[in-house]
């Protein structure tokens, strides 16, 4: 149980970590913005490199930190009467609710993608704007898998936190600063 324990606080760090770094493209693209609004309406330049930057930075923002989102109880929950369950009930809603529909949706995702990623590598896939774009649309591509992927292992480290509780080895399903996720902040 505690080999359990530790690869779901591996993941869960490493989904912190991941979080953590990947957020500053936040700024870069709060200044990109900035700088492609100023050119463009005190200057009157344009620049369709800077403007997909911002669609590239965005894009690794949402798809990378998903796993952060969910290691820091930053989804949405639609069951209004989960903050009302107890440790122990919320930890078996989690469970069921991973393994039903989390990890399916994970899987079915990286599947779907899989060919559409894959036929953009095979091509080396370019901005449809050509040499003014970024020539590099498979790697924006790729974080769809990357998503999938970093979803489902902290999707599996949120299960293991909660059957760790179950089974009475720890008090609160995560550390990341304190969190526990599906719990909130831990006392």
């Amino acid at each position: 149980m505690h080999a359990l324990k530790r690869l779901a606080d591996a993941v869960d760090a490493a989904n912190d970590w991941i979080g953590r770094a990947v957020a500053w493209l936040v700024l870069g693209m709060v200044l990109t913005e900035f700088v492609v609004v100023l050119s463009r309406y005190v200057f009157g330049l344009g620049s369709t490199l800077m403007q997909e930057s911002i669609v590239y930075m965005h894009a690794t923002v949402f798809l990378v930190c998903a796993g952060y989102a969910l290691a820091h109880n930053g989804h949405v929950r639609c069951d209004i009467f989960y903050a009302a369950m107890a440790p122990r009930t919320r930890a078996i809603v989690d469970i069921v609710g991973t393994l039903l529909f989390l990890l399916p949706m994970c899987a079915l995702i990286g599947w779907m993608a899989w060919p559409y990623v894959r036929a953009s590598w095979e091509v080396m896939e370019i901005s449809q704007e050509g040499r003014l774009g970024i020539p590099a649309v498979f790697l924006l591509k790729t974080l769809i898998l990357v998503f999938a992927g970093l979803l489902g292992v902290q999707a599996v480290s949120l299960t293991l936190q909660s059957v760790l509780l179950l089974a009475g080895v720890t008090r609160s399903r995560g550390r990341v600063d304190g969190e526990a996720p599906g719990l909130g902040r831990v006392a």
